[in-house]
């Protein structure tokens, strides 16, 4: 053979090798999902089955939780562009909540690179980002659920749903979780797609957000379980901001028992409106997860039967935790671990590590570059996340890098640091919790509000995972402190916050 054709031969064959590998990527998605509610994590109650994400965790590698977002629109941005929000131009609410907009030229979503390079990508469920949800441009197959285009059809996590599907809206009957499941196994299987490419499926469940409507087979699941309640689910809470008497989310009722107050939930808060026992809602929130868990081991079954399981990287995770009655709070937003961190399970079998547990927190920027990673493609632009690859071979791997995440409310790009510059009083959220960065490295956390009133807050998460001990005032942790300021700024400047330099006093606290 000519030495050139031999060459291109060659050449061919690697490329084909190489695409061979490429693996699909499943990435489930639940909302406002708190760690608690997941049996593997050993903070659940213990009365919590979840059988099927439990399984798959015994498969791959839980971590010890990743923070993707403040809440649900931040966090799908980031995971739309590989930005935190401070770097996401052009995304803003508009109208009524929850009512979204963003420039797609100023603001592309990475799915757009995955699908010019060969990949097959598909969205189904939940979209909180914007009118405009991408099918044609991000997504070869869509089935959304569009909050933001269709506000009077905003609440229906657990009824009848308006839906885009390729495009064509319908209105459509059923338990909205059992629905998503079904369109996925039909993807997983071949509906929608060119058998010959790999896929990239999000698959956004609404559960378990308010207002936590479990299905049908599950209510009473488990009546009567016992729910003690948190340390400081009522005041007082020394060393903790002020701001935290506002968002008082539970009262003591007569009778003794702990009843649900207002919680500054825009959607779905019907506990706090029906004064709901706390036992009683933490029960309802839980029997929301089963139909979540039975469609985690259909589709796991489904990749086993089509021979796809170990080509398929597959990742499990929530927008965020929801805090359940921990600081007083029925909500997210806010910077601790209840309200915040969430779930995160990845499994592939023989290239993921099985069994094992990471105790390292992640970013929902970290999970877009290791997509890229996996899928061997080149970021289509600078994005703040770093490759898990090595924590997914080793878990107990060195990881010298400190877990960055925040919360600026509902502005984006540079409008945060407008907003700091001009008026930092009003970086506050419509929930009550001031606009915040933090980072999470070595088994410590450090907190640092935005408005310059609320002072911050270090905890010592190896022996204070509650985060009922706020340490930054004490002299023995004074070194500790100024190393994890250090490591704030360093990660904001690293991740292109203009407002780095400009922070107000770390001492401030409200009066």
């Amino acid at each position: 053979m000519n030495p050139t054709r031999l060459i291109l031969a060659l050449l061919w064959l690697g490329s084909v090798a190489f695409a061979a590998k490429q693996p699909n990527i499943l990435f489930i998605l639940a909302d406002d999902q708190s760690t608690k509610t997941v049996a593997c994590y050993p903070e659940a109650w213990p009365w919590v089955k979840t059988p099927n994400i439990d399984a798959l965790a015994a498969s791959g590698v839980r971590f010890q939780g990743a923070y993707l977002g403040s809440w649900c629109m931040p966090s799908r941005a980031a995971l739309l562009t590989g930005h935190w929000p401070h770097a996401i131009e052009s995304m803003s609410m508009a109208g009524k909540y929850p009512g979204s907009t963003y420039d797609p030229q100023q603001c592309p979503f990475w799915p757009k690179t995955f699908r010019e390079h060969g990949y097959t990508t598909a969205q189904i469920g939940k979209w909180h980002t914007g009118d405009d949800a991408g099918w044609g441009r991000d997504w070869d197959h869509q089935i959304v659920w569009n909050r933001p285009k269709h506000q009077e059809n905003a609440g229906a996590y657990y009824e009848t749903q308006i839906l885009a599907i390729d495009g064509v809206e319908k209105t459509v009957e059923g338990y909205p979780a059992d629905n998503y499941t079904k369109w996925a196994g039909e993807f997983i299987r071949g509906e929608h797609r060119d058998a010959q490419k790999p896929w990239y499926l999000w698959l956004c469940y609404g559960s378990v957000h308010g207002p936590s409507k479990p299905a049908a087979r599950h209510k009473g699941t488990y009546a009567g379980k016992e729910v003690p309640e948190p340390a400081d689910i009522l005041p007082p809470r020394p060393g903790k901001p002020d701001y935290l008497k506002k968002t008082q989310a539970w009262s003591r009722a007569a009778d003794g028992r702990i009843i649900a107050g207002k919680s500054g939930e825009a959607v779905g808060d019907e506990a706090g409106k029906g004064g709901k026992d706390f036992a009683d809602w933490v029960r309802q929130v839980n029997e929301c997860v089963p139909a979540v868990d039975e469609g985690v081991g259909e589709l796991i079954k489904t990749l086993r039967e089509t021979g796809q399981l170990e080509n398929t990287l597959v990742i499990y995770s929530a927008d965020q935790g929801f805090a359940m009655g921990e600081h007083g709070f029925r909500t997210k937003v806010a910077p601790y671990d209840a309200n915040y961190r969430s779930p995160l399970i990845v499994s592939m079998p023989g290239t993921v590590a099985a069994g094992k547990f990471c105790p390292q927190n992640v970013g929902s920027p970290d999970l877009v570059a290791t997509f890229f990673a996996f899928a061997g493609l080149d970021q289509p632009w600078k994005m703040h996340g770093r490759d898990l690859t090595p924590l997914l071979r080793d878990p107990a791997a060195a990881w010298p890098y400190p877990c960055l995440y925040e919360h600026t409310g509902e502005h984006y790009g540079s409008d945060v640091t407008k907003m700091l510059r001009d008026n930092p009083k009003g970086a506050i959220h419509k929930a009550g919790v001031p606009w915040y960065d933090a980072v999470v490295a070595d088994g410590w956390k450090y907190i640092r509000y935005l408005r310059g009133t609320d002072g911050e807050e270090l905890y010592d998460l190896r022996h204070d995972s509650e985060e009922l001990h706020n340490l930054a005032t004490s002299p023995e942790q004074h070194e500790r402190l100024e190393k994890l300021r250090t490591a704030l700024i360093a990660e904001l400047h690293r991740t292109e916050a203009a407002y780095a330099d400009s922070l107000p006093s770390a001492a401030g606290r409200d009066r």
